[in-house]
């Protein structure tokens, strides 16, 4: 049977809207993926359930849905079955996704602006961290609310440090010369193994966090101007490329990576595998679930002058072009990351948390007011100095923060210096020579990116 008139006539604007979209990946599926209904079946994609954190907020929005019934597809997001819904005429109603993706899709069309649901449920922007929001925002056009918040620490292994005589000052991200020093002191190797990492960069997937503590960004403000050749940016790739090449290199370093038990008792920390690393702030709330008498120290990551600096991430979530229920779809994303929302969950995963015996150590949403209220009524001390810490420092470094700006190539400027990296870390390439084709291959995807919304 024919589509009608109407129907036909908006997916022909759809399909044109997203051709560019779908030559970013190869669409594999002439059939989408049945992720969609037309009738009274509302869903999702990239969340998944597990805590109470996530369950009680999906009850709270199921609640808010009127005639339709939600249905959570679990997983994380999955750009090929994203595209193949979407080249399908059958995308979710809502999708979380990674904020370093909005930009590039949104760019292309496949995304709803949100400023008429923001303005019809009166939603204060105000609310939401700025690096969150702008993370999802092109051109002045919010296309996605924040879902998560990831801010980057550095933990510190006391054990480690008291065995080899050093100070937590002497892993101060601040002094690159001399974190170089103790990263040497504090890596082991055993029969031409590497057993412990001294200081753990962790590049390619914290670059931004060292191009910024070096002065510099991987692109420009606006989103259109790559920067990935400039001095500070090959500064802080040939820096961070030492500390691993002074610590065995690359393929010794990833070999004893590849073996941590990162979410168990026996994790890098609590097993003395590294001396020291910036990581995401929810990996504490692992640690004191797996390992709450571990010794544990956590600093702030700071920049080369000194000062605090927290390079975040985090999911966002947003409405594709062709959502079946626009105004509920309106209600979910806006409901998923209202503060009471955030507030309501926080204090059952608190309870649940507590009940096993583990420290609660809050919870980091996006959402400024949900954090406050978080950190004031619903999270406590524990007595566990380490955790205790720990949590007062992660709420402080909130606003300490720097992402990557959004851009229109989305998907292709990320890849693009994550590459680079990847070539230097193999050694095939200079650091240099690596980022001088990256800032090609990015400011490419940049300008045809501009060219194809009809931008000079």
């Amino acid at each position: 049977m024919a589509a009608p008139p109407d129907r036909r006539r908006r997916r022909r604007r759809r399909t044109l809207a997203l051709a560019a979209v779908t030559t970013l990946l190869p669409v594999t599926a002439c059939g989408g993926v049945g992720l969609a209904d037309d009738s009274d079946t509302f869903t999702t994609m990239g969340y998944g359930l597990g805590d109470a954190l996530a369950n009680v907020r999906i009850d709270i929005a199921r609640e808010t849905l009127d005639g339709v019934e939600l249905q959570v597809t679990e997983g994380a997001f999955d750009e090929q079955q994203f595209l193949s819904a979407v080249a399908a005429d059958d995308p979710p109603d809502v999708v979380r996704m990674d904020r370093a993706l909005v930009g590039g899709y949104a760019a292309r069309g496949a995304l709803v602006p949100l400023t008429d649901c923001l303005d019809e449920r009166n939603v204060d922007l105000d609310q939401y961290r700025d690096e969150a929001l702008a993370e999802a925002t092109l051109d002045g056009t919010v296309y996605g609310l924040p879902d998560s918040y990831d801010s980057r620490v550095t933990l510190v292994s006391g054990d480690v440090l008291d065995e080899a005589g050093l100070r937590t000052s002497d892993v101060d991200t601040s002094d690159w010369d001399r974190l170089a020093w103790a990263a040497e002191e504090l890596h082991r190797e055993e029969d031409g193994q590497v057993t412990r990492i001294g200081f753990d960069p962790k590049i390619p997937e914290f670059f931004p966090l060292w191009v910024a503590a070096n002065g510099g960004a991987l692109i420009s403000d606006d989103g259109r101007t790559a920067r990935l050749d400039s001095p500070e940016v090959v500064e802080a790739l040939e820096y961070t490329l030492g500390l691993i090449d002074a610590q065995g290199g690359w393929g010794r370093l990833k070999s004893l990576r590849d073996t941590f038990d990162q979410f168990g008792a026996a994790n890098p920390i609590a097993s003395g595998q590294v001396g020291a690393y910036p990581m995401e702030d929810w990996y504490v709330n692992v640690l004191a679930g797996t390992s709450p008498d571990v010794d544990l120290r956590v600093e702030p990551f700071r920049d080369r002058a000194g000062e605090p600096l927290n390079y975040s991430t985090g999911a966002s979530w947003v409405i594709p072009q062709g959502s079946p229920h626009l105004r509920e779809a309106c209600e979910f994303v806006t409901t998923m990351t209202a503060a009471d929302t955030w507030v309501t969950a926080a204090r059952a995963k608190a309870e649940e948390v507590r009940a096993t015996g583990s420290p609660y150590v809050g919870d980091f949403t996006g959402n400024r007011e949900a954090d406050r209220i978080i950190e004031e009524e619903i999270w406590r001390p524990t007595g566990n100095a380490a955790f205790d810490d720990a949590t007062e420092l992660m709420y402080d470094i909130q606003d300490d923060a720097v992402s990557v700006p959004a851009n229109a190539a989305g998907t292709e400027f990320r890849k693009a210096w994550q590459s680079a990296v990847n070539r230097a870390l193999s050694g095939d390439v200079s650091p240099e020579e690596a980022l001088d084709r990256a800032q090609q291959e990015a400011q490419s995807a940049l300008d045809r990116a501009a060219s194809q919304r009809g931008e000079s």
